[in-house]
């Protein structure tokens, strides 16, 4: 991934040789540093052996691994990667699972040059905004562990407080609402906006079933089935888990109420 300053690498990743040449070539004219790949299979291939990509033009039609099932492996393996979604094929529900499985945008072949450009420098940009929340957040670390061993059991009592507060502290988890942090065992985690909203939601009420439509309601603000957000829930919860427990497969924080939805546990389950 590139330094600070440093051109972005970005991959260009399409099973049709003439528009993955064309337009690796446009992005190298541009000064970006570029790779390709002709199938998702190749790409994840890629991923792993150069390490992560600041960005990824993915074709969504392709033999084999579409541009989704692309999208959702690199989310897991590399959630900094910025996602451009490109198909001659488009649709409303395309459009919308590829946002929902994290892509940045989602452009109709043939898409004029100009738009490709304007998308990647965009997607770019909100890259380096979330690089520097995450610099924010390891500055902070310090000053929000001092801050949470000043304030004790005010802290704990505030967690569950119907009034809102700035903090929750549920065991070792301790969330700073108005500055968007989460420590956990006195190390920082980092969360994406969605992520945070869940689990802030979820220790609000600790041992309260939140159902994923809630969930929707309460942390993205809007309206869903209860098809469509289990789906969604179950992504972000996921990589909550990932990233908070110790076995994520065995989970002592966010467990699932089979058929319910889910919650955040105060005391460490008895089977884990």
């Amino acid at each position: 991934m590139a330094e600070q300053g440093q051109p972005a690498n970005v991959m260009v990743v399409d099973d049709e040789a003439v528009a993955r040449i064309s337009l690796a070539e446009i992005l190298r004219l541009e000064g970006y540093h570029v790779a390709t790949a002709a199938s998702g299979e190749e790409a994840l291939s890629l991923l792993s052996k150069s390490g992560p990509f600041d960005m990824m033009v993915l074709d969504l039609k392709m033999p084999g691994m579409d541009g989704i099932e692309v999208t959702k492996e690199v989310q897991e393996e590399s959630p900094g990667t910025v996602i451009i979604l490109l198909t001659a094929f488009g649709t409303l529900e395309t459009a919308i699972e590829a946002i929902r499985q994290g892509a940045h945008d989602y452009l109709l072949k043939p898409c004029p040059i100009p738009d490709i450009l304007e998308s990647v420098r965009k997607g770019l940009a909100k890259r380096q905004q979330e690089q520097q929340r995450q610099h924010l957040v390891s500055q902070l670390q310090r000053t929000l562990s001092e801050l949470v061993t000043a304030e004790g059991a005010d802290v704990v009592e505030e967690a569950v407080s119907p009034q809102p507060s700035r903090f929750l502290q549920i065991r070792d988890v301790v969330v700073d609402r108005q500055k968007h942090i989460v420590m956990l065992r006195g190390q920082p985690l980092d969360l994406t906006p969605t992520e945070f909203k869940i689990l802030a939601c979820l220790m609000e009420t600790p041992d309260q079933v939140w159902s994923p439509q809630e969930l929707v309601r309460r942390a993205q603000g809007y309206e869903t089935d209860a098809w469509g957000a289990r789906a969604i829930v179950r992504v972000h919860v996921r990589r909550l888990r990932k990233k908070m427990e110790l076995d994520p497969s065995d989970p002592t924080y966010i467990l699932n109420v089979r058929g319910v939805g889910y919650m955040f546990a105060s005391s460490v389950p008895d089977s884990a």
